[in-house]
């Protein structure tokens, strides 16, 4: 079975090539077509092959380059019509389309199609937005979500059919806790003593970090580290920080691999105070490293403490119900090993790679004539 994975944009590389890497492993022949990532190392192929297809100059021009979007734009709608050239598998998956509106018309045909809902619609989507979503995802013969929660948006918000949608979990990404080049602690992080409460990822609004500042102030344990490359002006949360009664480290930086793991050993508990968002690759991180994690129940993050409680849940935007959640986890260490437990457990269990596989070719054997 010939397998072609599509992320055009190169979104989400440590998924798309952990995929990857697993399908390879059950055996099947894989190829994952994307661009080159500009923003750091991403993970090794493994039993795959890599075909960066996509934005070929752009890439040359770097990130910084002048009208690199529009510029992106035009080489898009090339790319994408060469791809219909490079399909050549019996499955086609995608993992995300750079422009759905667009790509939807552009699409290859003649062989199944198949795409991973990694993010479905906005928590209270316009009328515009849900029709946008329906065409998109309804010209996929399968519609792959990773939780129950998303399965059910994707048929009463969205309107496809449930048998056309399959639940299939999000891996935990254990390639990470055994990294054969693993860099040391970052310095401006060396030297904590006690607890670290660790928010960890790109740094955007919706992610609910001035909550969590508001909240860390009833703490009474511990310290606080926001690691991640801002996508937003940081200022105002950088002045909010000074004023707490807890010590508060900044790295705003992309991390790359290398440094995860020295950074996930070292916190003691791992919040996402998301106030919006179908899935995480923190989430799956986490899992991996065995944390205790305090996560607010958006999109799938919820079915990871609601069903196998490897996870303390709050809801999202609850100020009051996040920092009792804190103090609680805060000055409870065998509360903190038994969520890390279950956290482990869970990632060897149902977020394993191998099982994800295998219920993915699964379904790519439904699809196949």
């Amino acid at each position: 079975m010939r397998i072609q994975l599509v992320d055009p944009s190169a979104f989400t590389p440590p998924y798309d090539r952990a995929l990857a890497r697993a399908l390879a492993a059950a055996g099947a022949e894989v190829e994952l077509i994307t661009s080159e990532f500009l923003h750091g190392a991403v993970p090794q192929a493994e039993g795959f092959k890599v075909n960066e297809a996509f934005y070929r100059r752009s890439s040359r021009r770097g990130l910084n380059a002048r009208g690199r979007v529009p510029f992106k734009f035009a080489e898009h709608l090339f790319d994408m019509v060469r791809l219909r050239g490079l399909i050549e598998g019996d499955i086609t998956h995608y993992q995300w389309l750079s422009v759905p509106g667009l790509d939807r018309h552009l699409l290859a045909s003649g062989k199944p199609r198949v795409i991973t809902a990694h993010y479905i619609a906005p928590p209270e989507p316009s009328a515009r937005q849900i029709r946008s979503a329906h065409r998109v995802f309804s010209s996929m013969d399968a519609v792959i979500v990773h939780s129950e929660a998303g399965a059910r948006r994707m048929n009463e918000e969205i309107g496809i059919p449930r048998e056309r949608i399959r639940v299939i979990p999000h891996g935990s990404f254990d390639y990470l806790t055994d990294m054969p080049d693993e860099s040391p602690l970052p310095a401006e992080l060396e030297g904590a003593v006690g607890l670290v409460v660790l928010f960890f990822g790109l740094l955007r609004p919706y992610k609910g970090i001035d909550l969590l500042l508001d909240a860390m102030t009833e703490a009474r344990h511990g310290e606080l580290w926001i690691v991640g490359s801002p996508r937003m002006d940081i200022t105002a949360l950088e002045e909010k920080a000074r004023e707490l009664n807890c010590r508060v480290r900044w790295l705003p930086r992309f991390i790359d691999d290398t440094e995860i793991a020295p950074i996930m050993r070292r916190a003691g508990l791992l919040v996402l105070p998301y106030l919006d968002g179908e899935q995480s690759g923190v989430l799956y991180t986490g899992l991996a490293f065995g944390k205790a994690m305090l996560v607010s129940d958006v999109g799938g993050l919820g079915d990871v403490a609601r069903q196998f409680d490897a996870a303390r849940l709050v809801q999202p935007g609850d100020r009051d119900g996040l920092a009792e959640a804190l103090v609680e986890l805060t000055g409870s260490e065998t509360e903190r090993l038994a969520l890390a437990g279950r956290a482990k457990a869970a990632a060897a269990g149902a977020f394993s790679w191998s099982g994800i596989a295998a219920k993915t070719i699964d379904l790519y054997r439904e699809l196949l004539p």
